[in-house]
């Protein structure tokens, strides 16, 4: 390498005048506190990635930004024509030399994670003050790199930057249905740190492998502490801590279940531990002391939201004559007591304690609170926030992904969330953002969910209110490679055809609109309202499968697999509008035929109206194969990603679904039988048939 004063430009650099600095139009997730384009590195010859340094840290770094370059078919190559990236320490020799050049200061508040990306002769350099600094320099150059192979440029610019919030994390609920193989969760946590997150908490009720209380935890359902110690090991080369979470207190219906626990629980086989049990402290402080040797995370976290049935059992009279908040809340300082000989921070979800502001002040100073709300709020998130920080406690806050319960996630609700929440969780003074995924009703698929993980990601890390529309213009080129803008125009579809439900007065696109059975009185009330918009909610789920088709194929993309998730949340969308427009069709052709089953005319087209119906390509048919299509993508999709473990619970689903239009199909075509040999039809009502839909 050249002189850093005197480098002399490669023949392979295409470079603008360093005096020409331009506003940073780069698509880049999170964005750069300030950034300035300067111009780009052809990389026909390969690429130089070097930590000379050799801190261990700084060389992981420098393999991982090289294994990205390697999958992009950018290989390394020690030519002088071929562009170097460098990564430095501010306290080297060469990185204080660059700084001073560039006339750039490290501010306090770059001490811990910040960066400093500047170009001189062919070279990049990555300049940060701790090894984690240089880590998500490197991120954000992988993310300055356009197109694959030979073909690939390198766009230059002059970056500082610093994250708004100390700890950005993901929240991944592991106890509702799927529970991820240790190779995807790696996946997960590198792909987080990618987008420069450095928290990473699964959500346990009962799966989580201890061994002194085994029973809850079923096998090949949980993950062992083999898993969490080499999951561990793995994040820390990431700058990832795993904060582990433990329901405390209530979520726990899959423990209390089993009758070795059942007299701690506060209703018979119910979901709330009971406080005054004396098994309860001692059931707690096993869970965690096991956590505590496999998670050495200086926090944990202990649930305990949505404590429903608190005072409905065992601790009524108690919550009779103290009020509900005094005894969740002393409840809370036991589990606190209890686990102080681990010397952990203990996160607590901050719903419960909200309602009581004035018993808040009591907590001890060293938890922290965890402030969730998954709607946009008009009126500011104020209220969720304020008793802990006015009380002096720490606080977090936890926006969500609005995956749960949903064919694929609203991302208009989720973004729109996120930008509210973690904006204000920063103004009261905020330390943390834990962004939420849920699995409500076991048919979560966590690669449908990266649009709103990446947001809550870019949204910490930069400070006050993210810019959606910016993100949405981001997300295609930084997480796909998808440059002609396809990914980015069939999210917005996808956005589209859940405000289309909405506007219909059906919430968005629900799991419970998928599996409903539109011949069912609920289905019935529902067909009124989605029968007007049916076509409109088709034509938006279809265009986006039309664009996820044009982005496949480009040879650059990357993330397929969240891609083909893409296409099977699309594909169940388009599949709710066409089965309320298929089975409204049936019946209404029905009922015509039965009505003027004696006019004659009617006659001669009843045979071929009933093969309509349940014929080869019949109506039937058409709803049988879309729930069987959308099975076989389930299976797949959940296999990429998840043990095997609680998949036969959602494809069950698919299974009856399916065998109900096969079985009114073989109806329909009993009923063809019975005209064509008795020249009679059974009535709409024996067919199963539901009234007149009137709309």
């Amino acid at each position: 390498m050249g002189s850093i004063t005197n480098a002399v430009l490669s023949t392979a650099l295409v470079f603008a005048s360093l005096s020409a600095l331009a506003t940073c139009s780069l698509p880049l997730i999170p964005q750069p506190h300030t950034c300035f384009e300067r111009g780009r590195y052809v990389l026909s010859k390969g690429i130089n990635i070097s930590a000379p340094g050799g801190e261990r840290d700084d060389r992981f770094a420098a393999l991982d930004l090289a294994a990205t370059f390697k999958q992009r078919g950018i290989l390394p190559s020690r030519s002088a024509a071929a562009p170097n990236i460098v990564l430095l320490r501010r306290s080297s020799s060469r990185g204080i030399r660059l700084l001073q050049l560039e006339k750039i200061e490290f501010s306090p508040a770059m001490h811990e994670e910040g960066y400093v990306i500047v170009a001189s002769g062919n070279s990049l350099y990555i300049i940060g003050e701790t090894s984690a600094g240089v880590f998500y320099g490197a991120q954000t150059a992988k993310q300055l790199v356009s197109a694959n192979g030979k073909d690939s440029v390198l766009h230059t610019a002059k970056i500082t930057d610093w994250p708004a919030m100390k700890y950005r994390g993901l929240h991944d609920d592991l106890s509702r249905g799927p529970v991820p193989t240790l190779a995807f969760q790696k996946k997960q946590l590198l792909t987080l740190a990618a987008f420069k997150a450095n928290v990473y908490s699964p959500y346990f009720e009962h799966t989580f492998a201890y061994r002194k209380n085994p029973l809850p935890a079923l096998p090949g359902g949980s993950m062992t502490p083999e898993d969490g110690k080499e999951l561990v090991e793995y994040a820390a080369q990431l700058h990832i801590m795993i904060i582990p979470e433990q329901e405390a207190f209530g979520h726990l219906h899959h423990v209390l279940i089993n009758e070795q626990y059942g007299a701690l629980a506060e209703t018979p086989q119910g979901a709330v531990l009971a406080p005054g049990e004396t098994g309860t402290l001692p059931l707690i402080r096993q869970w965690f002391s096991e956590l505590a040797e496999v998670f050495p995370s200086p926090m944990m976290h202990i649930g305990a939201d949505e404590t429903f049935d608190l005072g409905k059992g065992k601790s009524g009279e108690e919550v009779k004559s103290r009020g509900l908040g005094a005894v969740y809340l002393g409840f809370l300082k036991q589990i606190h007591a209890t686990l102080a000989p681990l010397h952990k921070q203990l996160l607590f979800w901050g719903d419960v304690a909200v309602n009581e502001p004035a018993l808040v002040s009591s907590l001890p100073k060293d938890m922290i609170a965890v402030a969730w709300v998954y709607e946009p709020e008009a009126e500011g998130y104020q209220h969720w926030i304020k008793p802990f920080t006015d009380a002096g406690i720490q606080t977090w806050v936890a926006p969500g992904v609005s995956n749960w319960k949903r064919v694929y996630p609203n991302n208009d609700t989720a973004l729109r969330n996120i930008q509210g929440l973690v904006a204000e969780g920063q103004r009261m003074g905020a330390t943390g953002m834990l962004n939420t995924v849920w699995n409500d009703d076991g048919e979560g698929l966590f690669l449908q969910d990266w649009y709103g993980a990446l947001f809550g990601a870019a949204a910490a890390w930069q400070s006050g209110s993210s810019n959606i529309d910016q993100f949405q213009r981001a997300y295609g080129p930084v997480f796909h490679g998808e440059m002609q803008g396809s990914v980015n125009e069939a999210q917005r579809e996808l956005i589209a055809a859940h405000l289309t439900l909405a506007g219909a007065g059906l919430g968005d696109g629900k799991n419970a609109l998928f599996w409903l059975d539109p011949w069912s009185e609920e289905g019935q009330q529902t067909t009124v309202k989605l029968l007007p918009v049916a076509h409109e909610l088709r034509m938006h789920a279809e265009r986006a499968l039309t664009l996820i088709a044009a982005a496949r194929e480009q040879s650059a993309l990357q993330e397929r697999d969240a891609l083909d998730a893409m296409d099977m949340g699309a594909r169940r969308l388009d599949f709710i509008g066409l089965k309320f427009q298929i089975a409204d069709e049936i019946s209404t052709m029905y009922r015509a035929l039965y009505a003027n089953r004696a006019d004659p005319q009617t006659q001669h087209t009843i045979g071929n109206q009933l093969w309509i119906i349940s014929g080869v390509n019949g109506r039937c048919q058409d709803l049988r194969d879309g729930y069987n299509y959308t099975k076989d993508e389930f299976r797949d999709l959940w296999l990429r990603e998840n043990r095997p473990y609680a998949l036969g619970n959602v494809l069950t689903r698919y299974e009856l679904a399916t065998q109900l239009w096969i079985t009114r199909g073989d109806r329909f075509q009993a009923a063809s039988q019975q005209w064509h040999s008795k020249n009679t039809l059974p009535t709409p009502e024996e067919l199963g048939l539901p009234a007149a839909t009137q709309q």
